[in-house]
């Protein structure tokens, strides 16, 4: 039986029924904000890296915010699979302690970042022949900006309370800013609907992006005044962008891949309690996506995806959270190349269904 589930917008469902799969019409590959559930995207990662399959014919965006931006950056690097497995190793074996300010959270993560991003490698990085790097970030506004947690709550409060309403009601307490990689900003940025500002990344404000994007309000202290960005205190881009909220694919027939944890797609951060919030089935048309199956998640340690409560659960018993997110990244090592059979045997179209 499949551990995999995979499922297509309109139109990458037509384009999958009607002649197959194709690498090459992948134009974009969207990581979302996930916190520590994108560990068992690991195995699907590391199995496109190692097969060398996008960007062959193409350039391929690798789009992202927080976790997502985490992941791509090391597909960037000179030795790609070594780079994401010292990306994992890092994160599985990060330690939190009660005592940890926002501001201390932000400090060990930073040096989750230095740990796998060298600036040496950042030149090659930069100018990739394959991949363009887009790290979405929120940029605070008024209270939300605020380091003191009180104030930072309540402004949060009333942004949930305003997106209950209207989700354009977030751009009253974030700015969106895109940070890209390469000569232009990627297509979805100049589409109508898109809100917000783009940045190039460079050498300086590389690392400070990454970070950035995954600077959970509250429990991660905000990154100031990035180089080249408006000045401002910049928080996870996931406060927006949670999951997947804009139409990636640059061209009619292009697809974008999305490996995701779960069946739900959330737009924003404020909207994850919002049963009724979902994405324009316009911004779904393209997309590919595949996630785990009920019967992977069931073999997992707690029957369960690691996520951002387990630091919680485990505090005063960090080696059994380690233990059990090593096995959940062991157990979701074959995902990508069950992935890669079912593209080179055809039998993708067998199983894809419409999202």
């Amino acid at each position: 039986m499949s551990q995999l589930k995979i499922k297509a917008g309109k139109r990458a469902y037509e384009i999958i029924k009607d002649g197959g799969f194709n690498y090459d019409s992948i134009s974009a590959y969207f990581g979302p904000a996930v916190g520590p559930r994108w560990l068992v995207s690991s195995g699907f990662d590391l199995a496109l890296i190692n097969e060398n399959v996008l960007g062959r014919r193409r350039i391929v965006h690798l789009i992202g915010s927080s976790a997502g931006a985490w992941r791509f950056a090391a597909w960037l690097q000179p030795a790609a699979s070594l780079c994401y497995q010292k990306l994992l190793a890092a994160y599985i074996n990060i330690k939190f302690t009660r005592a940890d300010t926002p501001a201390a959270v932000l400090e060990k993560l930073t040096q989750i970042i230095n740990a796998y991003v060298e600036d040496d490698a950042l030149p090659f990085a930069l100018a990739h022949k394959k991949y363009r790097l887009s790290v979405i970030t929120a940029r605070a506004r008024n209270l939300v900006a605020s380091e003191n947690t009180w104030l930072q709550k309540t402004g949060l409060a009333a942004g949930f309370l305003l997106n209950f309403f209207s989700r354009n009601n977030i751009y009253r307490f974030a700015d969106r800013v895109v940070f890209y990689q390469g000569s232009k900003p990627p297509a979805f940025c100049f589409r109508p609907r898109f809100c917000g500002s783009f940045v190039r990344i460079n050498e300086i404000n590389f690392k400070h992006a990454v970070m950035a994007s995954g600077a959970i309000p509250l429990v991660v202290a905000g990154v100031h005044d990035i180089y080249g960005a408006p000045y401002g205190v910049y928080r996870d881009g996931g406060l927006i962008d949670y999951h997947l909220t804009h139409q990636f694919a640059a061209g009619e027939d292009d697809i974008v891949l999305f490996f995701h944890h779960g069946e739900r797609i959330i737009p924003g951060w404020l909207d994850k309690k919002l049963a009724r919030r979902a994405p324009d089935a316009e911004n779904l048309s393209n997309v590919l996506m595949v996630f785990p199956a009920p019967d992977f998640v069931e073999k997992l340690p707690g029957r369960k995806i690691p996520d951002r409560t387990d630091f919680l659960t485990y505090i005063d018993d960090q080696e059994t959270r380690i233990g059990n997110w090593l096995k959940a990244v062991e157990l979701a090592a074959p995902l990508g190349e069950e992935f890669l059979e079912l593209a080179a045997s055809g039998k993708i179209r067998d199983i894809v269904e419409r999202l």
